[in-house]
Parts: C-alpha cells; structure tokens; sequence
C-alpha cells in the first residue's frame, strides 16, 4: 500500500497541471448538472417499510386517494382578543376562507363555524387549508396570497397564526456560524504551520471536494430524493475530513522537506506514508456510514451513503490534488527556516512527547481519571428519550410554534398530536356498522379527548377518523395510550370482522424508536466487526483494534450524555439557541454513533500508525508511543481543534437534527481526541507493553500485509540507487533497523 501511494504521489507530482486539469473539469461537469436538474423533492416513498405507522399510512394512500394524502396543508388558526370570543369576528374569518378558497392551487377550506373547530370557551379558533400540490412546488405567489389573507384577517383584531406545511420556514445549514467555523479551522491551520499557503491548501482542496461532493448531490437529488438534511451532513463530514486529511499529507510533506528530501520525493514520501493512514481512516468512517443502510431506514441509508461518498472524495483529493498543488508551489507551503535553507534540528523533546512522558509515569492514574471521568458524563444517557421534533422545538418567534401553543391552549394538549386510525372493513358484514363499533371501542379507551366522526372511501371498504389524546405528542402517557390502542385490535377483529391501524405523528415517533432501538445492536455488531478486521490488518495487532473499539464506546456514550443533559434536559440550551427542551430526534443516536464510531478510529489510525511504525523500526513499546507523540500529537490536535470548529458551526443551524447533530459529534470529537486518544490511549499502551503489538503467527500468516508503517517503503528506497540517495547530502541514505514481529 505504502508502496503503491508513494509512486501514485510522484505521479501526480509530476503530472501536477493535468491532475489540477481533471479535478476542475470533473467540479465543472458536477456543477453543470447540478444547476441544470430538477429540484429535489419529496418522492413519497415509505419513511421506514415494516412499522405499523407506515403500513398505515400506506393504506389511507392507497384507500384515500387524492390531494388530501400527499398534498401541503396550512392550519390558520384565530384567537380573539382577550375577554372576547372569536364569533365576534365570524365576518372576517368567513371572508378569509372565501378568499383562500379561490385560490388556484387549493383544493378546499372550510369555515370552523362550518366544521365545528371552535374551542369550547370561544376564544379560539382555526380553518385548515388543502392545497392540490406539495409543500415544495407551491411558488412564492401562492405563498404570498395566504399570507396578505392572513394579514387581513389579523387587521380586524384576532391574532392570527399558521401552522401546518404550506408555510413552514425552510432549515437554513448553519449560516453566519458555519463561516466562524471554517474561520476558526483556517486560525488552526495557520497557527499550525506558520504559513499562510500551508494554512490554506487544506481549505481549499477541501472546499473542492466539498464542491464536488454538493453538486453530485444536487444533481442526482431529483432522481434519488436526496433532501436538504442528507446533503449539509456531507457538507459537514466532508469539509472536517477533507481539511484534516490535506492537513497529514502537507505535514509530513513538510517533515521529509526538512529531512533534506527535494520536493518530488518527499511529495511521495508524505503521500506513502501518511497517505497510508489517510486511505485507512477514510475506510473506517467510510465502513461506518454505509453500515446505516442496514438499519432499514430508506432517509437514513440516504444519508450515510452519501456522507460516505463524500468522504471518499476527500480521501481522494488528499492523495492526488494536495501533491498535485505540492508541486505546482513545492516550497510555498515550507517554514521560514526550511525556506532560507537553515538546518532544522530533530527536537528530541517537544509538547507531544513531553505530554506522553506524564501519561507513561502514571498510567494508572489517568486511565482512572479517564474511565471515571467519561462515565460521569455518560449518565445522562441512560435516560435518553426519542421521538421526532415538531412545530413544538421551534422558536416562539416562529408563526407555527404560535399556532402550535394557541391550539394546545384552545382545545387541549393532545390536540397537535392526534392519533390517526384507519379501519380496514373489507372483510365485515356490515362495514359501516363495524367502523361506528371500532370508533366507539377506542372513544372509551381512557386517555382519549374525543373521537372525530368515521369518513368513509368511495369503495366504502375503509373508514378513517382521529381520536385526540389528553396529553401531548411527546408524553408518555400518550405512548401508552397508542400501544393500550392497539392491544384492543384482536378482539375488535373477532368481534367486527374488520381491523384497523394506528397513524399519526406520535404512533410514528413510537414505532420508529423501537424499531432503531431493536436495529442498534446488530449496526454495531457489524460496523465493530468490520473495522476491528480493518484495523487488525494494519496494526498487526489484536489487542490495539480492541483498545481502540471500547475507547470508542466511552467517548460516544460521553457524547450522547451531553446532548440529552442539554438538547433533553435543557441545561445551557440556551446559550446554543435551543428554546425548547425535549426528546432527542429517533434518527439522530444512531447516526451519531455511526459517525463518530468512523472518526474515533480516524484519531487512532493518525496517532497509533506513527507509533506502530517507531516500534517496527526498533523503538522499545515505550519510546514508540513517545515517538508517535513527538511526531503526530500537534498535528492531531490540530486536526481536532479543526472538526471541532466545523461541527460547532452546524449548531446555528435550524433544522434540530443538524444542530444536534453539530453539538453531539464536537463533543464527541473533544471527548474522542483529548480525552480517550491523547490520554487513554499511551496509558493503556505504556500498562500492555510488548503485549500490545502481540499477534499470533497464524493470524499474522493468514493476514494480507498492507504496510502502512512503510517498512516495504523504506526497503526498496534503500536499495534503489534513484531513491537511496539524498538530495541534501548526495551520500547513500542509512537504513533503519526493522523489528521482526
């Protein structure tokens, strides 16, 4: 491997403006079909296949056919003054209707004097739209003409709100906050190197394979139904590892530059060597974002697919266009010192290895600090709660989280949450009659408000109707009530001939947690396996993939800790703009934990390769993670400090589960890089010894050798007359003594 990359690195070197050439023709052909595709839309298919919730509203598709099943819908709601009642202003609640009725694209609204959607006091009221199209294809005109509706309605005295989908504010990434961080990584790069182009090629490779990967999505996201969400969480892992991968290629270009290497050669020396690791941390994150598609989840397979591919895009920019730019500006990127010529003296002692050298006196004592310190944070995490974030986590500054608190103060708190249920009477001998019994039968379930009147299909071989809790969305109370629901079904089959199912936003959020939480196990069970095999064979080691597989579970389970201490139980939710405190959205554990699984074993890949390749070079177990330090620990945090930023400036974002999303993999990275990769780690390895490196020979025989500590490398440049010479010296390069394992 180390081999294969050192000679692809002078390739590219070499061939460095038709390299540059490719790069720019393939951002060009990706960003021509971005711009000239359709928009992306929602493609209407099932959310996750197998769950109740989804067979149900599968069946109200197939059996209510028309715009009423896909089409967007504005729930304008009016609250009369205080010590008034909203009949006063019937004249201008008809008038609004009337208007909006005329509309071209809405297929009805009607009055709630009309439909009897009046609270029980008076004070308030709403209408619901229907619209023949989506959210997405509705233009600003049509969303114009709700609003001035709207604004003269509000003009006689009512306050009025929306809520529903017609008008919902659209997520924005990250904004403002996303700048600062990039800002802050670009800060990191240039106090890092001392150099303004070392500090911006990282950047900019990164943001051309950020680029390319962008574009790709929009361009296929009409064909794939690629959304918002799926392409900022590409934005987001390519942009931290594109800049952190560019960053170990352009270090240890600029470490073999002061070792006396002219520019091509130390240009494949760093794409060899740490290019190796590159390729092998990319694999693992890579492995771990494609492990979602197991999960079932058609969004969540979107997601990770293409957060996978934009990684593989990042790896691949860092092994072609970063030494491609190498040698168009082979000393640009270089020290001061390296640059006048001026010696530059191996420290034999610097902030890594002094730092390595506290851990080693006394391993214990960190790795207790450490163990006991991650375990504290993990607590929270055992109360974690799931659901699926609605109008109620927006800001109240917000018209649908408005409209959300005045329903739920009009008419009650299980009012923005109803339960949809569908009857399935094709089989009863009296369909009407068993649909009126399953209406009745769930009506004096306790915990049900109300129960609205049965609509039948024109096939009359379905009805539908909706039963209103007494709690909210996301009590538990509320889940209870779905599943006492449900346990009814076998005796209303026996008795009626028919069946039904339960729908709605709250039964949804129910059936996709158990579902996630039951698909949790064997996701990890086969992300572990495979990157445990992965790293097996390039650390030639079985007790380092195991170290590194449980520092992992200690740095995500840390990470999700914080997040519901903040995001669920609203500690500081305020300082990171969250107004409102409440379940974690289902999706997000189990996304976090396949992302940071890949990351963690990035760190360890980039701080155990330079240590594994120190100890196959003769250095003693201690002075090998000594080593490691010495040459990698700055260039590591570095790196850290820069994904750090980048996540953190996801959290200005609006969508929920990109800011959490934001929080959790920042924390996670902390947690992961300083804590459990800079402390844990030598700990463990300084208790282990030679033990750490131990394989058996049959395992070490049945193995294929990818040689990423570059011994194979180092060999053949040793006996080659072309590359066993220094371009500093002109005198044969030493060999370095090679542990036999």
């Amino acid at each position: 491997m180390a081999t294969f990359l050192y000679r692809m690195g002078r390739i590219a070197f070499r061939r460095r403006l038709l390299v540059t050439l490719l790069w720019a023709v393939i951002l060009g052909a990706v960003g021509v079909g971005a711009a000239t595709a359709p928009a992306a839309s929602d493609d209407g298919k099932s959310f996750m296949p197998g769950i109740e919730a989804q067979q149900a509203f599968d069946l109200i598709g197939e059996r209510f056919p028309g715009p009423a099943a896909d089409g967007a819908s504005a729930r304008i709601v009016f609250v009369a003054p205080d010590g008034e009642k909203v009949t006063a202003h019937r004249a201008a609640v008809d008038a609004f209707v009337a208007e909006v009725a005329d509309e071209p694209k809405v297929a009805g609204a009607v009055s709630p004097f009309t439909a009897g959607a009046v609270s029980k006091d008076g004070s308030t009221a709403y209408a619901t739209v229907n619209f023949t199209v989506k959210a997405a294809d509705l233009t600003d005109a049509d969303k114009t003409a709700l609003e001035k509706a709207i604004d003269r309605a509000g003009a006689s005295g009512l306050t009025v709100e929306a809520g529903g989908t017609a008008l919902a504010t659209q997520p924005a990434a990250g904004g403002s906050s996303e700048a600062i961080g990039v800002s802050l990584a670009a800060v990191v790069l240039l106090i890092t190197f001392g150099s303004l182009a070392a500090a911006g090629l990282p950047l900019l490779t990164a943001m051309v394979g950020v680029g390319i990967s962008m574009a790709s999505i929009m361009a296929l996201g009409s064909a794939f139904g690629l959304s918002l969400t799926t392409g900022t969480l590409a934005t987001m892992l390519g942009l931290a590892v594109g800049i952190d991968y560019a960053l170990f290629v352009v270090s240890r270009y600029r470490e073999e530059r002061a070792n006396g290497h002219e520019p091509r050669e130390a240009t494949g020396l760093a794409v060899g060597t740490a290019g190796s690791a590159v390729v092998f941390a990319g694999l693992t994150v890579v492995i771990a974002l494609a492990g979602l598609t197991v999960i079932g989840v058609p969004m969540l397979a979107k997601m990770g697919l293409c957060a996978a591919g934009a990684v593989i895009v990042a790896v691949l920019v860092a092994l072609t266009l970063v030494p491609a730019l190498l040698g168009m500006w082979p000393d640009a990127v270089l020290s001061r010192r390296t640059r006048k010529g001026d010696p530059v003296a191996q420290a034999a002692d610097n902030g890594g290895s002094r730092w390595a050298g506290f851990v080693l006196r006394r391993p214990v004592a960190v790795l207790v600090a450490c163990v006991a310190g991650l375990g504290a944070l993990a607590l929270p995490a055992t109360q974690l709660e799931m659901g699926m974030p609605g109008a109620e986590s927006k800001p109240v500054s917000s018209t649908e989280r408005r409209a959300y608190d005045a329903l739920a103060d009009g008419f009650g708190a299980g009012f923005n949450g109803p339960l949809t249920i569908v009857a399935d009477v094709k089989g009863a001998d009296e369909p009407r009659a068993a649909a009126r019994e399953i209406a009745e039968k769930i009506g004096a379930t306790r915990g049900v408000v109300s129960v609205s009147p049965a609509r039948f299909n024109q096939a009359g071989d379905a009805a539908l109707f909706s039963a209103v809790p007494a709690t909210g969305p996301n009590d538990e109370d509320t889940k209870g009530l779905v599943t006492t629901i449900r346990s009814e079904r076998p005796g209303l089959e026996r008795e009626t001939g028919a069946t039904f199912e339960v729908a709605g936003s709250t039964a949804m959020d129910i059936d996709v947690a158990q579902a996630l939480q039951d698909a949790l196990v064997p996701y990890l069970a086969v992300v572990i396996v495979l990157a445990l095999v992965l790293l097996l064979v390039v650390f030639r080691s079985v007790l380092v993939p195991v170290k590194a597989a449980l520092g992992f579970l200690l740095s995500v389970l840390a990470a999700l800790g914080a997040v519901v201490a903040v995001f669920q139980w609203g500690w500081g939710a305020e300082l990171l703009g969250v107004e409102q405190a409440g379940p974690i959205m289902s999706l997000m554990p189990i996304f976090l934990v396949g992302i940071v699984f890949g990351l963690a074993m990035d760190y360890e890949v980039f701080l155990v390769s330079r240590m594994r390749e120190a100890y196959v070079h003769g250095d003693r177990p201690v002075q090998a993670v000594v080593t490691g330090f010495r040459h990698s620990a700055r260039v590591v945090a570095a790196a850290a400090v820069i994904m750090i930023a980048v996540f953190s400036g996801f959290i200005g974002a609006d969508e929920s589960m990109i800011k959490t999303m934001g929080f959790g993999l920042a924390v996670a990275v902390l947690f992961d890089a300083f804590v459990v990769r800079m402390a844990l780690v030598p700990a463990i390895l300084a208790l282990l010894g030679n033990a750490a490196w131990w394989m058996p020979r049959w395992l070490d025989r049945l193995l294929p050798r990818v040689d990423i500590e570059g011994t194979g490398l180092m060999t053949s440049r040793a006996t080659s007359p072309a590359h066993g010479v220094s371009s500093a010296s002109g005198e044969p390069a030493p060999q370095e003594p090679v542990r036999t394992l």
